[in-house]
C-alpha cells in the first residue's frame, strides 16, 4: 500500500505551503470526525516538514553563494 503523504514530495514550496494552510484551516474550524482529524494532522505535518526541508535547502544555497563570493 502506497503510502498516503507520499505525493507531498512531488509539490513545490508555494503549493505545499498553500495546502497546509487549509488544512490549518479545516482543523481549527472543527466539525471534522476525529478520524479525518488525525488523517488533516498527519498530512499537515507532512506538510510543514516539506516546507521546512525547502528552506534548509534555500538556506544552504544562500550560505554558499555567500561563502563563495567571500572567498
Amino acid at each position: 500500500m502506497a503510502e498516503p503523504n507520499a505525493d507531498i514530495a512531488e509539490l513545490s514550496y508555494e503549493q505545499a505551503r498553500a495546502e497546509l494552510a487549509q488544512v490549518v484551516q479545516k482543523l481549527e474550524t472543527g466539525g471534522v470526525p476525529l478520524e479525518e482529524s488525525l488523517a488533516l494532522w498527519e498530512r499537515g505535518e507532512a506538510l510543514a516538514d516539506a516546507c521546512q526541508s525547502w528552506l534548509d535547502g534555500a538556506r544552504k544555497k544562500l550560505d554558499a553563494a555567500r561563502a563563495a563570493r567571500n572567498a
